[in-house]
């Protein structure tokens, strides 16, 4: 500020300088001598000289502060130049950085994914080498252990079992390990009075499935057989050369759920444990090969459709072979509905065929849900004759006389407890006898020749235990039951089956032998005509192997049986037996 004020004054001067010399031209100064004496006091020029001296050594010095500045100016924009520069250069840089960074990202994010898959792909390979192993493993057991063999374009797989067993009976029957529980003696027969031991081998029962695949669908045929049929020099004295007999022979074609099944095989009336499909039988556990009273079953041929209209529900139709079981008391000589087998025709002639006139109708609904297996049918039978009326004078107006029979068919087989099944079965109706184990009568025939249906129901309770895998317990108790039929003949003489004139008398008196051979034990006269069969058993399985090398397996059963008469004259006579069963057994895998 001092600089500015004397740069005013300065210029003050400067404007006063031309009127202060016009001053001193016109007026001198009046005191001359006394101002000569004094030291001359500078000139105003001079001190203007000094103070433009002065003003031009500042403003020298100002312009090389400025000069100065401006260096310094240009230095700090040269500087700021350079620092733009650099943090341009700097952005640059950052935005490289992160650009390069965001690659490292997306790299490190790629080599994640990478890592990811290749974990993935560790997985898969780790499972896909486990199922190679597994498939290894699957091959090398197919190979060394094949479940079934295979031969052009068909599998055939193997299988059945080889039995060792055997049954004590109380009251001897003559019978192998196949019990006709119709035919357990009353006390008139001395062998009522001796027990029996037979063991034997002849359950042993190899069969076959065959299966291949074909354009609508695939084709079966199964074949099966065991030793229990008897030659003519079959015997247990020396050989026990029993010979091999059939029991099932059938082809299969199945289309979609569509299954049509021809040939020899269990009848659609027996239960199944799956759907209506072959050998899914529920057959009991006991080893008798007459199953059990109350146990439905025939093996006939047939032929069978079924169809699973839902993964639940099964509808089946089946025609099969019809055979009559027939019983009569007084039985007229006016009739005949069949004949001893014809040898030259394969048949047997030690037994009598019927001549059928249609096949036994069957039909039968499956259900399974997810609690059980349960089942419902009906049978139609037609029961066909040719009577006399004339017999004996002549054979004029002869002729052929059908009635009709059935019954219905309920079975059901469910869990009550965790390992514990119950199993409840039923067929009753006319005319259905031969479909129990015990073959107890379908018809009986009248005074003039012409047949009648026997009201027939055959039933059974199962409880069947498996505590473990190789463990099984069985209880069963069944049932058959023949209702009695009769007409008044000629003379007033009752005709049928179990009239109540038939005589029982002799039913408790044991007979005397009949021959010195030591075969031919007595028996007196007794028609007994059977009203109910019953049986209970109880036993156990226990498997001591299961595995790829089959399955061997022991086991121990008692039976007690019971058979009741219709009363006649000499009253109602009763027979029992008791029975003890071992079963060993080797099963292929």
């Amino acid at each position: 500020m001092n600089k500015s004020l004397r740069i005013a004054s300065v210029a003050a001067s400067l404007a006063v300088l031309p009127l202060t010399g016009q001053a001193q031209t016109a007026k001198p100064p009046a005191k001359t001598r006394a101002h000569a004496k004094k030291k001359a006091a500078p000139s105003v020029e001079t001190q203007i000289r000094q103070l433009r001296e002065e003003l031009q050594g500042e403003i020298d010095q100002l312009k090389s502060a400025l000069a100065a500045k401006d260096e310094q100016i240009s230095s700090l924009q040269v500087a700021v130049l350079s620092a733009d520069r650099k943090a341009s250069a700097a952005a640059t840089h950052v935005d490289t950085v992160d650009a390069t960074l965001q690659q490292n990202v997306v790299v490190e994010n790629d080599l994640k994914n990478s890592v990811g898959d290749l974990q993935v792909k560790s997985v898969a390979v780790t499972a896909s080498v486990q199922e190679v192993k597994a498939s290894e493993k699957t091959l090398e057991k197919a190979i060394n252990e094949p479940l079934s063999l295979h031969y052009k374009g068909i599998t055939l797989t193997p299988g059945g079992f080889v039995a060792g067993e055997s049954i004590w009976r109380q009251r001897a029957m003559n019978a192998d390990i196949y019990t006709n529980f119709n035919a357990t003696p009353y006390m008139n027969s001395g062998e009522a009075k001796t027990s029996e031991w037979v063991p034997s081998a002849r359950a042993t029962r190899p069969n076959i499935l065959l299966s291949g695949k074909v354009p609508f669908g695939t084709i079966n045929a199964f074949v099966e057989g065991d030793f229990l049929s008897a030659g003519i020099t079959s015997n247990n004295l020396q050989t026990n050369s029993y010979t091999l007999r059939l029991r099932q022979a059938w082809a299969q074609a199945v289309v979609g759920k569509i299954k049509f099944t021809g040939g020899q095989m269990w009848t659609l009336a027996t239960e199944n444990r799956k759907a209506t499909d072959n050998n899914t039988e529920q057959w009991p556990l006991v080893p008798d090969q007459n199953a059990h009273v109350g146990f439905s079953y025939l093996r006939q041929v047939g032929f069978r459709l079924q169809d699973a209209i839902t993964p639940r529900l099964t509808l089946a139709v089946a025609l099969e072979a019809s055979q009559y079981q027939f019983a009569a008391t007084n039985a007229p000589l006016n009739f005949f509905f069949g004949a001893p087998g014809a040898l030259p025709g394969l048949e047997s002639n030690q037994a009598n065929l019927t001549n059928q006139v249609a096949p036994d109708i069957i039909v039968k609904a499956a259900w399974d849900p997810k609690f059980g297996h349960y089942e419902l049918g009906g049978i139609g039978r037609f029961f066909r004759d040719r009577y006399y009326p004339n017999y004996p004078t002549n054979s004029l107006n002869a002729a052929n006389d059908t009635r009709f029979g059935g019954g219905f068919i309920a079975n059901a087989r469910f869990p009550v407890a965790p390992k514990l099944d119950l199993g409840l079965h039923l067929i009753a109706g006319d005319g259905t006898g031969r479909y129990g184990a015990s073959l107890l009568p379908d018809i009986t025939v009248r005074p003039n020749g012409t047949l009648a249906p026997l009201r027939n129901a055959q039933g059974m309770f199962s409880l069947e235990a498996h505590p473990s895998k190789r463990l099984d317990l069985f209880a069963y108790a069944g049932t058959e039951y023949v209702q009695r039929e009769y007409k008044v003949g000629a003379a007033g003489v009752l005709v049928g089956y179990a009239p109540p004139t038939a005589s029982n008398a002799a039913c408790n008196t044991e007979a005397l032998p009949t021959a010195g051979t030591g075969y031919a034990p007595g028996v007196s006269t007794c028609t007994g005509a059977t009203r109910a069969l019953i049986e209970g058993s109880a036993g156990w399985v226990f498997r001591l192997y299961s595995g790829p090398a089959g399955k061997l397996q022991y086991g121990a059963a008692y039976s007690y049986l019971t058979r009741e008469a219709w009363t006649g004259v000499g009253g109602a006579p009763k027979a029992t037996n008791n029975m003890v069963y071992t079963s060993f057994r080797y099963y292929l895998p």
